[in-house]
């Protein structure tokens, strides 16, 4: 192995690991390299990308002075479906640890018309950002969080008893000099005088240690106690927050009226297991800072967040239509603002989208790029075209990628206690019937591997749990057997592949 070749593994070991969000130490080549674990072929789009996400970081070290005017070079990338596109965008913002948003284009209508209008992606966008910096911050104090929670358990099992006061630490005897030991009462700080007093303490301690013991163990997991838990939430309240799938006003005032109302508690009944989750999760959010989260996360949106926009090609109209067209044109002017770089309210601030990275995507079978309006055509400099799939391709796609097909399979297939096994010239018969049905039908790319290998393994699936310590070998003769009548049948194939 080269020196380059371990300088690659142990970056993306390191990536893996830290998931650094800012990829200061990933190269484009190792960019590209951590995206070829997932994905087979498409070089062309690999290395744009790699470049465009490696230039977020270049210009987070340039020079205050030209910072703000460097933009970043969105893209946009043409191809069939199934060929890799979306699993690049979502690849790419796992490895960059990046605030990262995927958008329906087709989801977005004109101003003034029912639907999301496109400023709504960058809220999304802020929220997945906000919940990024928060399970990092989570993340941070767990340890501490963990200890409170234990230590308020322990308080739920074992109730200090009314009569028994809290003890400080004890002090240490000198040579010669007999231990006292205090207590706080309701009249402050005393001296513990009663032996009694002294073995009560001490078999509270040891009590509770053991208690603490079992508690670490997991042992005391079905006990139940009272738990003190805050309200959550108002009906009333409730309803005044947005319609799922709908798109609401920048300000949550559901929210706001939460904040203003006193607080409400109640007390339930629960075991241990469900008490851990509910007082972790109170000590957590008395331990991380939202402010500061915030801060964080809006920052991190506007120099670092990525927005996928899939199925740009549906909001192209033809130019020979006239009129308006709500969802094409008019969608198409309303994004234009976003991409180009403006201020978006959201409820937790103002963002701007001048350096947020937009990777657009589309088969453009029916119009090409250039139908697009002449001003957003600008803001996406950088096109890349991915090629369609072939049957070699298919044979890598379930043997390389660290996610196969085949190695999901397997997995599934090892859970019932059975075993599955894919010989060469099965995978590549697999290949064929499936590159076959993309060419007799619509072609949906590698998509199709999955709806061959359902209907390859229907029957053995179904009846796996009750033929345990079975292994099936997947060869040619059994892959053409089970799969050569429904591609040669075209009402067969129609329906199954």
């Amino acid at each position: 192995m080269t020196e380059t070749s371990e300088n690659i593994d142990e970056s993306e070991k390191k990536a893996e690991e830290t998931l650094d969000p800012w990829l200061d130490e990933l190269t484009p080549r190792q960019i590209v390299a951590q995206l070829d674990r997932y994905i087979v072929g498409q070089n062309d789009a690999k290395r744009a990308v790699a470049i465009a996400v490696r230039n977020r970081w270049r210009r987070q070290q340039a020079p205050e002075d030209i910072r703000d005017e460097i933009m970043p070079n969105n893209i946009i990338m043409i191809g069939p479906t199934g060929v890799g596109k979306t699993e690049i965008a979502r690849r790419l913002a796992r490895i960059s640890g990046a605030p990262f948003v995927k958008v329906e284009a087709t989801k977005f209508t004109e101003v003034g018309y029912v639907g999301r209008d496109v400023e709504s992606m960058i809220r999304d966008l802020v929220d997945r950002g906000i919940n990024m910096v928060r399970t990092e911050r989570e993340e941070d104090v767990m340890p501490l969080a963990q200890d409170r929670t234990e230590e308020r358990l322990l308080d739920l099992l074992l109730p200090r008893p009314e009569d028994l006061p809290a003890s400080p630490p004890l002090p240490v005897a000198k040579d010669g000099e007999q231990a006292r030991t205090f207590v706080v009462g309701q009249g402050g700080i005393t001296e513990a005088t009663s032996e009694t007093d002294r073995e009560a303490q001490e078999r509270y301690r040891r009590t509770r240690e053991k208690l603490k013991k079992l508690l670490q163990d997991e042992k005391l997991e079905d006990r139940e106690v009272e738990v003190e838990i805050s309200q959550q939430g108002f009906p009333l309240l409730e309803m005044m927050n947005p319609m799922q799938g709908g798109e609401g006003t920048d300000i949550n005032f559901g929210e706001m009226l939460q904040d203003m109302l006193p607080k409400k508690s109640k007390r339930r009944q629960m075991k241990v297991s469900e008490a851990r989750r509910v007082l972790l999760d109170e000590e957590l959010k008395k331990l991380v800072d939202m402010d500061d989260v915030i801060n964080e996360a809006l920052d991190r949106t506007e120099n670092s967040g990525m927005i996928f926009i899939d199925e740009l090609d549906k909001i192209v109209g033809e130019k020979s239509q006239s009129g308006p067209d709500v969802s094409r044109e008019g969608v198409q002017r309303d994004l234009l603002p976003i991409v180009e770089g403006s201020t978006v309210q959201t409820r937790y601030g103002y963002v701007r989208t001048d350096h947020i990275l937009f990777l657009a995507t589309g088969a453009f079978q029916t119009v090409k790029p250039s139908d697009l309006i002449p001003e957003l055509q600008g803001r996406f400099p950088i096109r890349v075209e991915l090629s369609s799939l072939g049957e070699k391709d298919f044979v890598k796609i379930m043997t390389e990628p660290e996610n196969a097909l085949t190695k999901q399979y397997k997995a599934l297939v090892a859970a019932d206690g059975g075993e599955l096994e894919f010989t060469e010239d099965g995978i590549a018969e697999i290949a064929r019937i499936a590159f076959l049905a993309n060419e007799k039908m619509e072609n949906i790319g590698a998509r199709r591997l999955h709806t061959v290998m359902t209907t390859l393994l229907d029957e053995f699936l179904f009846d796996l749990p009750d033929i345990a310590d079975t292994k099936i070998v997947c060869d040619k003769a059994m892959v053409s057997d089970r799969l050569e009548k429904v591609v040669e049948d075209e009402d067969l194939r129609k329906y199954i592949l």
